[in-house]
């Protein structure tokens, strides 16, 4: 890359690439990417407490008239804010007759159900029993404790981001027919980026996996000469459990945006993507999975619930947080363009797993 992540920003954020290679020249990473590497990365984030916390969707999705809707692990849930403006949830199914409340509207703080006009309030009521839930501000989250089976937390363990003052944040929410590992797997390959996503992705090399430092290598076949020369083991894969990534983001042409960044899985449904080095130094993509339950035909669907908060000390970034309602559809589109082929890589493995063929 030019210039090489990790050095000082210059005036300007883009750079030009010298020698662009075509797609199909660019080098090979399925030696890199060891399915064992993958395996054991997952196996630790799956290991990781969530404190049965299941993100539900947007914080700017609860909106004043109706609640946010979803089925979490085979549970209608709804949330919405009470006359006080505090978050509230539980069932999504009305204690009567079992109406869905997620059609039913909000009236003043009161979720009325549309059916025969039961008021809840967001406290227990004729068997009506709250959930508890969390708003951090960009994401809101519900307790399922029967669903997650672990030792309940009080709060979700939410990663760190850069201050909401400072930052520009979207949420982007697609389904698909795979289970949360699926997700996780996908975003623990770090390598099938610029092979996968060409249009989004060029110049990405690995240059530091979980183990690297005790092994000698970087999870591929690279030797320990082409590792020093690659930047390995500089501590920037946060805690020595993350993927640290050297990749250009794709603008127009031979115009890229090169940075550094780290891809950590600090729960079991749960990878963060930190940029550590160059533009935008602090942001991360937090990207979620939550089990909604099984469709028609009895597999197993999961919501993938991606949180973008940018962040960047240039003095122009003001005018993006000035305009961020009209950046924010921008962001989620360019977040779905991804997302559909990388929930085609999560189908795919789970359709293989199924069947006892992935072969891992």
């Amino acid at each position: 890359m030019n210039p090489r992540p990790g050095r000082p920003a210059g005036r300007f954020p883009l750079s030009l690439r010298r020698r662009p290679v075509p797609w199909e020249r660019q080098r090979p990473t399925w030696r890199e990417a060891r399915p064992g590497v993958i395996a054991a990365a997952l196996k630790r984030a799956q290991a990781r407490p969530s404190g049965n916390w299941f993100v539900v969707g947007a914080t700017l999705d609860v909106r004043g008239d109706r609640p946010l809707a979803r089925t979490v692990a085979g549970q209608e849930i709804v949330v919405w804010r009470d006359a006080r403006g505090r978050l509230v949830g539980g069932p999504g199914v009305c204690p009567h007759l079992g109406a869905p409340l997620a059609k039913s509207p909000v009236r003043c703080g009161t979720l009325v159900c549309h059916w025969h006009g039961l008021a809840l309030n967001g406290t227990a009521f004729a068997g009506w029993e709250p959930l508890p839930v969390h708003d951090d501000g960009v994401l809101v989250w519900v307790r399922l404790d029967e669903a997650g089976g672990e030792r309940p937390l009080p709060a979700p363990l939410v990663p760190e981001r850069p201050a909401p003052e400072r930052s520009v944040s979207a949420v982007y929410t697609g389904i698909g027919v795979c289970e949360p590992e699926d997700v996780v797997a996908n975003r623990l390959d770090p390598w099938h980026g610029a092979w996968f996503h060409p249009y989004s992705f060029v110049d990405l090399t690995v240059v530091d996996v979980p183990g690297a430092r005790a092994s000698g290598t970087t999870g591929g076949t690279a030797g320990k000469e082409d590792i020093a020369e690659e930047g390995a083991h500089d501590g920037s894969a946060e805690g020595g459990d993350g993927f640290a990534v050297d990749v250009s983001f794709k603008v127009a042409g031979r115009l890229v945006v090169p940075v550094r960044a780290v891809f950590t899985a600090p729960g079991p449904r749960t990878v963060v993507m930190r940029i550590v080095e160059g533009e935008g130094e602090g942001s991360v993509v937090e990207t979620h999975a939550t089990p909604l339950g099984p469709d028609d035909r009895g597999r197993p669907r999961t919501a993938v619930v991606e949180a973008v908060v940018a962040v960047s000390e240039r003095r122009g970034f003001a005018v993006a947080r000035a305009v961020a309602p009209a950046l924010r559809p921008l962001v989620r589109a360019a977040a779905g363009r991804l997302w559909r082929d990388d929930l085609a890589y999560a189908e795919r493995r789970r359709h293989l797993r199924s069947t006892g063929r992935f072969p891992g």
